[in-house]
C-alpha cells in the first residue's frame, strides 16, 4: 500500500534528544506510518526535503492566542513558525468562564486586543460552551487550555480587590471543576494581573487542589520578576506542595537589573524542590525581551472594581 504522503531527503530530528539523521517520512492519513530510509517507497505525493530541516511540530507552550483563533481560525501565523499545538489561556487570563452579568465588560476586554475591524463575540458563557464555540468551524493547530484564575475569580466574586467569601470561594472551585471536566489542562495564575493581584496564597492553593484532583497543573505568571523574584517563585513552590499539583513558571526570567545573574539562585531553588518531591518545571522565551500591559506599572488599589473605575481614578 502506498504512503499518501513521502517526505524525502530530509535532515530528521525526531524530537526524542537523538541527533539530526538523513532520512524519509512515510504518512498514511493523519499518521507517521514510517521513517527511515524509503527511497524505494510508492506515494501519491512526495516532497523533497532536500537541504531542510523535518522535526515534529513545536508546542509553543505560553500563548496568548486565545482570542484570536476566533478571529483567524486557520492560524496561519501559528503554523507557519513550525507550531502545530499552543497552550492558551495563561497568566489567569482565559476566554471562560464568563459571569453572565459582566458579559459586557468581557466583551470589550477581549477585542481591545484585537485589530481594528475585527470583533469575536462572547456567546459563552460556561468552559464547555466556549470550547464547542472553537470546535464549531474548527481551528487550524491543536490547542491545549488552561483555564485562568483571573477568568474564574471575575466570575465568582467580580472585579473586587476583597478576598472571596466562602460562598464565593465554592463557586469558583466549582468554576475550575467545570472547565477541568470539558477538557482543560490545569489552572494558570497571572498574579502582577488584577485580579490575579489581589489573590492571597491560601485561594490559589484551593483551586489548584480541584485542578490537581483531576490530573491537571499549576501554570503561574508568578506575582514578581524584579526585587521580589526570590519570594514570588517560593510562593509558585508552596502551592504546587500544598496543592499536591505540578507546577509551571511562565517565562522565567530576572528582568530587573537589582536582580541580574539570580538564575543560579532560581534554579537551585528549583532543583531543591523537586529534590523534595515537587514537580516544578520552567519555560522561558527564546529571545532577549517581554511585553505586557501598561496598567501592570499601576499600584494594586488602582485596579480594585475593574477598568471603569480605574479610569476613573486616573482621570482625577
Amino acid at each position: 500500500m502506498p504512503f499518501d504522503l513521502l517526505i524525502k531527503n530530509g535532515r530528521v530530528i525526531d524530537g526524542a534528544g537523538n541527533p539530526w539523521y538523513r532520512g524519509d517520512i512515510g504518512i498514511v492519513g493523519d499518521r507517521v506510518a514510517a521513517v527511515g530510509r524509503l527511497s524505494d517507497a510508492k506515494a501519491l505525493r512526495v516532497v523533497d526535503a532536500s537541504g531542510l530541516v523535518v522535526v515534529p511540530g513545536f508546542i509553543d507552550a505560553h500563548s496568548h492566542s486565545d482570542g484570536n483563533v476566533l478571529a483567524y481560525r486557520e492560524m496561519e501565523s501559528t503554523l507557519m513558525q513550525g507550531i502545530t499545538t499552543v497552550v492558551s489561556g495563561q497568566c489567569g487570563d482565559s476566554l471562560a468562564p464568563v459571569n453572565p452579568e459582566l458579559r459586557e465588560e468581557a466583551q470589550k476586554e477581549m477585542n481591545a486586543s484585537m485589530p481594528p475591524g475585527v470583533e469575536v463575540k462572547v456567546t459563552w458563557t460556561t468552559f464547555d460552551e466556549y470550547l464547542r464555540e472553537e470546535e464549531r468551524k474548527g481551528l487550524g493547530a491543536n490547542v491545549a487550555h488552561m483555564v485562568g484564575h483571573g477568568a474564574v475569580r471575575i466570575a465568582g466574586t467580580g472585579y473586587g480587590a476583597g478576598d472571596p467569601t466562602p460562598a464565593e470561594l465554592v463557586r469558583m472551585k466549582e468554576l475550575v471543576a467545570e472547565a477541568m471536566e470539558a477538557g482543560a489542562y490545569g489552572l494558570s495564575s497571572g498574579l502582577i494581573y488584577p485580579p490575579g493581584i489581589f489573590a492571597k496564597t491560601r485561594e490559589l492553593v484551593e483551586l489548584a487542589k480541584v485542578a490537581a484532583s483531576y490530573g491537571g497543573v499549576y501554570d503561574s505568571h508568578i506575582r514578581g520578576e524584579g526585587r521580589n523574584l526570590m519570594k514570588s517563585l517560593r510562593e509558585a513552590i508552596t502551592i504546587g506542595d500544598k496543592a499536591g499539583i505540578p507546577v509551571q513558571i511562565s517565562h522565567h526570567k530576572a528582568s530587573n537589573k537589582a536582580v541580574w545573574g539570580k538564575s543560579v539562585e532560581t534554579l537551585r531553588l528549583f532543583e531543591e524542590a523537586r529534590a523534595r518531591g515537587v514537580d516544578v518545571t520552567v519555560d522561558q522565551y527564546p529571545y532577549t525581551a517581554g511585553a505586557t500591559s501598561l496598567r501592570t506599572l499601576l499600584p494594586p488599589w488602582v485596579h480594585d472594581g475593574g477598568v471603569e473605575k480605574l479610569l476613573e481614578r486616573l482621570r482625577t
